[in-house]
Formats: C-alpha cells, sequence, structure tokens
C-alpha cells in the first residue's frame, strides 16, 4: 500500500507547527524579564533559552521544507510548494544566524515572514470551505502585521501604528497567524481522504 503524499506532508507541518509553539513558550518561560510586547521573538534565540529556541525553529523549518516535497506530490502545485521551501528554508535560517548575526538575521527573518505568509493565501485551493476562506484571512494577517511593524521600524512612526501591542506583541501578529495556519492545515490534510496528485496549475 502506498504512502498518502498529502497525509505526510499534513503530519510534518503539523508537528512542526505544534513543537516550535511549545518551544517557543518553554524559551519565553526560561528566559528572565523577557516581554512579549518589547522583545522581539528573534530575541530568544540570543537569550538564556537560546538553545531551546533556535534548535525548535530550526526543526520547524525544517519539517516545512520536507513537507514540500509531499505536497508536490499529493497537489502538483508548484506555486505552493515554492512557498513552502522558502518559508521552510527562512525558518531554518532563523535558527542557523540568531541576533548575533544581524544581517543575515535579518534576511532570514524576512524570507521566512514573507513567504510564511504568503502561503497560506496560495494553498487556498487545496483546502475545502471553510477553511480555504480562513486560509487567506490568516495569511492577509499575517502579511499586514508585518506591512506595520516593518514600517515603524524603517520610518519610526511611533508604536501607535503597532495598535499599542509593541514590536514584541506586532511580530507575534505576523507569527502566530502562520503557525496556527500550519497546525490546522496540517490536521485539514491529515483528515483530509486519500490525496493523489492533482493537476493543479502552479
Amino acid at each position: 500500500m502506498g504512502y498518502d503524499y498529502g497525509k505526510v506532508a499534513g503530519a510534518l507541518v503539523f508537528v512542526g507547527g505544534s513543537q516550535f509553539v511549545l518551544g517557543m513558550l518553554i524559551a519565553e518561560a526560561l528566559y528572565p524579564g523577557y516581554s512579549i510586547s518589547q522583545n522581539y521573538v528573534s530575541d530568544l534565540g540570543a537569550g538564556p533559552s537560546a538553545l531551546i529556541f533556535n534548535s525548535s525553529v530550526f526543526l520547524l523549518g525544517l519539517m516545512v521544507l520536507a513537507s514540500a516535497y509531499f505536497i508536490q506530490r499529493s497537489f502538483s502545485n508548484r506555486l505552493v510548494t515554492g512557498l513552502l521551501i522558502l518559508a521552510g528554508l527562512g525558518a531554518m535560517g532563523v535558527g542557523i544566524f540568531p541576533e548575533n548575526y544581524p544581517a543575515m538575521h535579518e534576511i532570514v527573518s524576512d524570507i521566512a515572514f514573507i513567504f510564511g505568509g504568503i502561503a497560506p493565501i496560495a494553498a487556498y485551493r487545496l483546502v475545502r470551505k471553510p477553511f480555504s476562506y480562513l486560509s487567506v484571512m490568516l495569511g492577509v494577517l499575517s502579511l499586514s502585521a508585518l506591512v506595520l511593524l516593518s514600517a515603524e521600524y524603517t520610518f519610526g512612526l511611533g508604536e501607535q501604528y503597532l495598535l499599542g501591542l509593541g514590536p514584541g506583541g506586532m511580530e507575534r501578529m505576523i507569527v502566530y497567524p502562520i503557525l496556527l495556519w500550519e497546525v490546522t492545515f496540517g490536521g485539514h490534510l491529515m483528515a483530509s481522504p486519500q490525496h493523489r496528485a492533482q493537476t493543479t496549475p502552479g
């Protein structure tokens, strides 16, 4: 009996996203004085809980990258496959290049955020309603938060543009929708009927 590639992809994304949510929470708890409002997520990668955070985000990226192979085998959708590859590589890069390497860290973080936010929007064609609508909403929410945080960071517009969440809180509005999508997307694929390769144009 052959593999159901869609279910394998779902399991990889689900486990990757779930373990990172837990890893991030543990890293925050072990970081004295850490503020989810004022500290960036990536501060965890250069603090006392760096080993936990960096290992967890690298594993997230690795599992998303691996899932891309099975997504392609199941759906033959080059667009979603490519977005997942880039998002996975970006997340792995965050684990390899923490804030101690500012130039590289900014590049890989941007890759993870941008393509991680676009992937849920592109993946709406791979899932059933109503999750297809929710998938788009999560992607738009993540990208909108990225625009707000980038504008404040680049132009110094003031924290009022961060809706009172602070830089750390707004960055979480980028990260959490992506993680929520990964976990729910993975569960959706695992619960769906057996997947066969489709000819969805990519």
